[in-house]
């Protein structure tokens, strides 16, 4: 498989760096979902993987995550291989879109990106919800969007509404959605339905920064 995965439409207008989760790989059943129905809505979509996730694909054995600063590092590359041309927005699902927050500052600061996506933000690991990972996004004077299911158990709606954000920052709840938008059949929704919604809301935050 090739280092990177581009979905372009024929005159896209901005370009979003897509970043997979701890577990899953840049092709994954999400990544493929969102990123498609980004194409459609006008937005070239780069993936790639971080070396650990790499490294999986060639050694067979299930590696963790880099540490936070290579993980930093690596995304940092790929921010300056493909900022250029268009308006680049940078995120991920839950710890790429963690990642991407992480530079936003400095990256937007330097020019290189116009804002964030996280879909499904790990505002704090399973089943510890005090241990924060949200110092950050007090402050953050980058736009950044975060789509997260309502009852997601590394953030849900009653939790990340005492969080006290920076003003920058917009969430977007998927009703009875998980970590991965799934909701239960109960509820009247679907997955499918809720990666759509998250595929539109994300794209009109694009597509809206940029006046388009």
């Amino acid at each position: 498989m090739s280092d990177y995965l581009i979905d372009s439409p024929q005159s896209p207008k901005v370009r979003f760096l897509f970043a997979h989760g701890a577990g899953a790989p840049m092709d994954s059943e999400f990544m493929q979902a969102l990123s498609q129905g980004l194409c459609g809505q006008g937005v070239e979509v780069m993936r790639f993987e971080f070396p650990y996730m790499a490294q999986r694909r060639t050694g067979g054995s299930k590696r963790p995550p880099n540490t936070m600063p290579q993980l930093e590092e690596c995304f940092r590359e790929q921010i300056k291989r493909f900022s250029g041309g268009l308006p680049l927005f940078i995120g991920g699902k839950s710890m790429g879109g963690r990642v991407a927050s992480l530079l936003a500052d400095e990256t937007f600061a330097e020019g290189l990106i116009a804002g964030v996506v996280c879909l499904g933000y790990p505002f704090h690991p399973q089943g510890k919800p005090d241990k924060l990972r949200t110092e950050h996004l007090q402050a953050i004077s980058c736009p950044m969007l975060i789509v997260q299911g309502d009852r997601d158990r590394l953030g849900n709606r009653v939790e990340v509404n005492t969080y006290g954000l920076a003003a920058t920052i917009e969430v977007e709840w998927l009703e009875d959605g998980d970590h991965d938008f799934k909701p239960r059949r109960a509820s009247g929704f679907t997955q499918a339905g809720h990666w759509q919604s998250a595929v539109e809301i994300a794209a009109q935050f694009m597509l809206r920064s940029q006046g388009r």
